[in-house]
């Protein structure tokens, strides 16, 4: 089986306590549940979505131990373990393969501002010592600094292990020019919602989502028909969504997917600092949006398929 099948990854996010001060355990477990249910390709926990930098080591390890329980063989298990020190991502990914993650993904340090011989040095080092397949997470939005598609080539050149990326460079072109050029050697998923559609046209593979949190049945069934060449199917389902996309970015993630979830009765909308919860005006937003989308013919009928975790 592939490391990274094509298809649908979520990219869970952490359910708190109302105050923040510990994880809701409970809420985490039927977010994974329903996630399984609804035959998700890919789980990813305690990535950036999951307030991976406010997490304790202790609470990702409990994370990944209780994804691994629910859903291995079920659904893939990619870990987000990447930071901005290279020795703590290296220890990281290895407790994740030892608790039993089929791979790991690293996003870009972000604030060190490293250069692009930095950032290859940074992967290198971590392919090395860890035995698993990679993604490779690209985000110059909140990182600072891209992966220059120079870069991702010297790297996939000397890491094998490095075979996907989730690509939230917000620019088609990025993409098009590494496919290209990598000939193969690495299958590229989208990491920004609204992109997915126009990233698969032009030979992404799916995506790693955040509004699969709330809509993995209808996340999954817009990335298989664009799998399948149905493209205009594909961009029916793309159009309802539309909405949801956007206002599920309209703060900073995953501020208002945490509400939108919260809205669903399936957790608080509580974050850690630095982030603050969902303005009303979002939720307001989230509402209306999500109201809009299950009402409709298509959003019902992928609404109606939804767990209802």
């Amino acid at each position: 089986m592939l490391a990274f099948p094509p298809g649908t990854y979520t990219a869970l996010v952490t359910p708190f306590s109302a105050d923040g001060s510990s994880v809701d355990v409970d809420a985490y477990e039927r977010l994974v549940a329903s996630q399984v249910e609804a035959k998700i390709t890919g789980l990813v926990p305690c990535g950036t979505t999951g307030e991976s930098p406010t997490l304790s080591e202790a609470e990702q390890r409990e994370l990944v131990k209780r994804t691994v329980a629910l859903a291995k063989g079920k659904s893939q298990i990619i870990v987000g373990t990447g930071s901005n020190n290279t020795k703590k991502t290296i220890e990281t990914s290895l407790h994740a393969l030892e608790a039993g993650a089929d791979a790991v993904m690293l996003v870009t340090p972000y604030y060190s501002k490293p250069s692009q011989e930095g950032l290859f040095q940074h992967v290198a080092a971590v392919a090395k010592a860890v035995p698993a397949p990679i993604m490779l997470y690209n985000i110059p939005g909140r990182s600072v600094v891209e992966l220059a598609v120079e870069t991702l080539l010297r790297i996939l050149e000397a890491c094998p292990n490095v075979q996907a990326l989730k690509d939230a460079s917000g620019n088609v072109t990025y993409c098009q020019d590494l496919l290209q050029r990598a000939e193969g050697r690495v299958q590229a998923f989208s990491g920004d919602d609204p992109l997915t559609l126009p990233l698969m046209s032009v030979g992404e593979v799916g995506v790693v989502s955040v509004t699969s949190n709330l809509y993995p049945r209808a996340i999954s069934e817009l990335v298989s028909d664009a799998l399948a060449g149905r493209f205009a199917e594909a961009a029916k389902k793309n159009r309802r969504l539309h909405a949801v996309n956007r206002a599920l970015f309209c703060e900073p993630n995953p501020q208002p997917i945490k509400a939108a979830l919260a809205l669903k009765g399936r957790m608080n909308g509580s974050v850690r600092l630095p982030l603050v919860e969902a303005s009303s005006e979002t939720r307001a937003r989230l509402s209306s949006a999500m109201s809009a989308f299950e009402a409709g013919h298509l959003g019902q009928s992928a609404v109606a398929q939804e767990p209802a975790a």
